[in-house]
């Protein structure tokens, strides 16, 4: 009996599927779903990452049993790490990913590190005139000592002998008879970073980290007519990373609510409270624009039939 069958629907299989149909299972909907296949379309990334963790858990017999033992809850106090949709799909098909599978171009290309997104508060008024303004960023960059080998010498880094260069150790404990916890820690001879650099061939300038943190000045063009939520990309401008190409900066704006006008599209609504007497009579009164002109805004007397 099992606890749990969340995972076997997600992959259409039945709680006593042997491993190949699993692997067939998993194989026919990574491909189904994957973002690359499915660009912009959050459903399918959803059931990408639905599937690869179903996978994950059912193609490994500890994790399977103790899921069916013990349902997801027992995979957590288990100890049990997930791994990213992406990094079960490359492995599961060899590494070269979802392009190079079906025989495009020669794969998906270099790793990128993680984009860095940063809000960006803008007025109503900056909106409607444009803005430019000079912000700051600090990023890692490229040891220009060691030229991102982290060595004096130039020699690319072992593997950490005592996680395999994984990073993460795994630790089993006996609770009782019949029953084990597996624990994943970070391994502390490397820092969870799967490879060891000598002490005496580290780099001075980086200490063997490869990367050095930089300041950085970058001037943020905000256009006329730009909304609330739309990005402004420094392409290329992120942290930069051994064997890997550098993601993006991104400015994300937010626009701060106005003491008079409020957007709808490309138009501006503005609410304003007169007494009976001028609404009857008539009005007259001014409004400063967002461009600084002076607005009338004025109604006549009404007409009595």
């Amino acid at each position: 009996m099992v606890k749990e069958t969340e995972f076997y629907e997600r992959l259409g299989v039945t709680p006593d599927a042997k491993i190949d149909d699993i692997k067939k299972a998993y194989k026919k909907m990574a491909i189904k779903y994957h973002p690359d296949k499915n660009p912009n379309n959050p459903e399918a990334e959803h059931k990408f990452k639905e599937v690869s963790e179903a996978y994950e858990v059912l193609s490994d017999d500890n994790k399977r049993q103790m899921y069916d033992k013990y349902g997801k809850e027992g995979l957590k106090e288990g100890g049990f790490g997930a791994h990213s949709a992406s990094d079960i799909f490359e492995q599961f098909f060899g590494g070269g990913g979802f392009s190079s599978f079906f025989g495009g171009g020669g794969g998906r290309g270099p790793r990128r590190t993680e984009d860095i997104h940063h809000e960006l508060g803008v007025t109503l008024d900056d909106l409607y005139k444009g803005k430019t303004t000079k912000l700051s960023v600090t990023r890692n960059v490229l040891c220009s000592t060691c030229t991102g080998t982290g060595t004096k010498s130039g020699a690319s880094t072992g593997k950490c002998k005592t996680c395999e260069g994984r990073g993460i150790r795994l630790i089993i404990k006996q609770l009782g008879p019949g029953m084990i916890q597996q624990m994943q820690t970070v391994c502390g001879d490397c820092g969870g970073k799967g490879e060891v650099i000598k002490e005496e061939d580290k780099c001075k300038e980086c200490k063997g980290k490869k990367v050095n943190k930089e300041k950085k000045i970058l001037q943020v063009y905000v256009d006329k007519g730009m909304k609330h939520g739309q990005k402004i990309v420094f392409s290329g401008e992120s942290d930069e990373a051994p064997g890997q190409e550098p993601g993006d900066i991104i400015f994300v704006l937010i626009e701060k609510k106005h003491e008079v006008f409020e957007r709808n599209g490309n138009d501006l609504y503005m609410e304003a409270t007169i007494p009976l007497v001028e609404a009857l009579g008539g009005f007259a009164f001014t409004v400063k624009h967002l461009d600084d002109r002076t607005l009338l805004v004025k109604s006549e007397k009404r007409r009595s039939y």
